[in-house]
């Protein structure tokens, strides 16, 4: 009688422990003790497939994640669906992503036309849109849209920046301004006007934008040229970036040319145009230039070259998208480590809001990364850099709004 008492015990015992520990682990939709189901939108096709990189790393890097066991025991299955950079093909494949699949988040979709499209969907059905991949003022805005923050130096930030730049070296610049005719291009080019302050009427004396379904900009550019304007301010994707340095060019004009990181990928829009005709550009950046000499023996560029080579995806190791996409997925990679046990979409957004990096593997050094509940801008400070017709080449300290 004692011992089956005793076993008895042992049993209960052992029951509610289970329980304890079950009780313990908190899922939402698309997690498991097994797998994280994760979805997100990318333009492979379409006017901004350059872009596309991004998602091709992102995926290449959680399958290396899942080869070594997954996060916590946990596969990492990433859904990544084609939306051609088209906003009404994005709702429609983020709609399958959460209302088919049942994804537990939103990841890393590119654009701002994009990710505005689904904005609203997204914060109404309370799914979190995270590290999304664009620099637009409104994710910063958790008190409306509580569910949403990106992961890209603000276009607001880095205007500003340029904006400086060009008051400090070249004070008496006539400016022209190209930018792209959407909440991108206004973005930019708000912060760009909001830079030059009370010199704005002053130094701009030309404006022209284009539409993302256009088939060049080079109307726009001879028009720019024929202001007289001796400095060119470029907001663009990259299909258009390439298009403008090589009109420019072309054209033989020769104004100090600032444009905007999205277009400064060398491997995606300068040898598209061409190195010799891209020399002088200058632009703003957060992250390491693969083969840039300062940068050949540090351990992280060693471990990305190393991973874009077992990736197959040796051939764009150069683009700015591919680095981008690496620093996001080793991002989730950290925030996903953290949730532990706990995968609902309520503390996942919790982490999403507190991040603090002081580093993270190819970035420069000093640039942190870091949100709080009152703040989600993730980046707080650039470096400047000058083409010099091979690599960029850093220019002085770390710069921020």
């Amino acid at each position: 009688m004692w011992k089956r008492s005793v076993l008895l015990a042992g049993v209960l015992a052992a029951g509610i422990a289970g329980s304890a520990g079950a009780a313990d682990k908190k899922y939402g939709p698309g997690a498991s003790d097994s797998e994280i189901l994760i979805g997100q939108t990318m333009p492979y096709s379409g006017p901004a497939s350059a872009y596309g990189v991004q998602g091709m790393v992102q995926q290449a890097y959680f399958r290396k994640v899942n080869e070594k066991g997954g996060i916590n025991g946990r596969k990492i299955r990433l859904i990544s669906l084609d939306d051609h950079y088209s906003p009404p093909k994005t709702v429609e494949q983020t709609r399958k992503l959460v209302e088919s699949e049942h994804v537990l988040f939103i990841y890393g979709n590119v654009g701002t036309p994009s990710n505005t499209a689904v904005h609203k969907y997204l914060n109404a059905r309370k799914v979190p849109q995270i590290l999304i991949s664009t620099g637009a003022r409104k994710w910063n805005d958790l008190k409306n849209f509580p569910w949403t923050m990106a992961f890209y130096p603000s276009y607001d930030m880095e205007a500003h920046i340029f904006a400086r730049h060009i008051l400090k070296t070249k004070p008496d610049a006539k400016i022209a301004i190209l930018y792209q005719n959407d909440d991108f291009g206004r973005d930019y080019l708000a912060g760009f006007r909001d830079g030059l302050g009370d010199r704005l009427k002053d130094m701009v004396v030309a404006e022209a934008s284009y539409e993302i379904a256009d088939a060049t900009v080079d109307s726009q550019i001879v028009k720019l040229k024929a202001s007289g304007a001796d400095t060119l301010f470029t907001i663009t994707t990259p299909k258009f970036g390439a298009q403008t340095i090589r009109k420019v060019h072309e054209l033989d004009w020769k104004p100090m040319h600032v444009i905007v990181s999205v277009s400064a990928s060398i491997g995606g829009v300068l040898r598209h145009a061409g190195l010799d005709k891209s020399k002088g550009l200058i632009t703003a950046i957060a992250y390491k230039t693969p083969h840039d000499p300062l940068w050949d023996n540090a351990a992280d560029m060693k471990e990305f070259i190393a991973f874009m080579e077992g990736a197959g995806l040796r051939e764009r190791v150069i683009e700015g998208s591919a680095i981008i996409g690496y620093i996001s997925a080793v991002q989730l990679h950290r925030l996903l480590e953290r949730a532990g046990d706990d995968l609902t979409r309520e503390n996942i957004m919790k982490l999403a809001t507190s991040i603090d990096e002081p580093s993270l593997p190819m970035l420069l050094p000093g640039v942190a990364v870091k949100t709080t509940p009152g703040d989600v801008n993730a980046f707080r400070s650039l470096r400047l850099q000058t083409f010099n017709g091979q690599s960029w080449v850093l220019q002085d300290d770390l710069v921020g709004r």
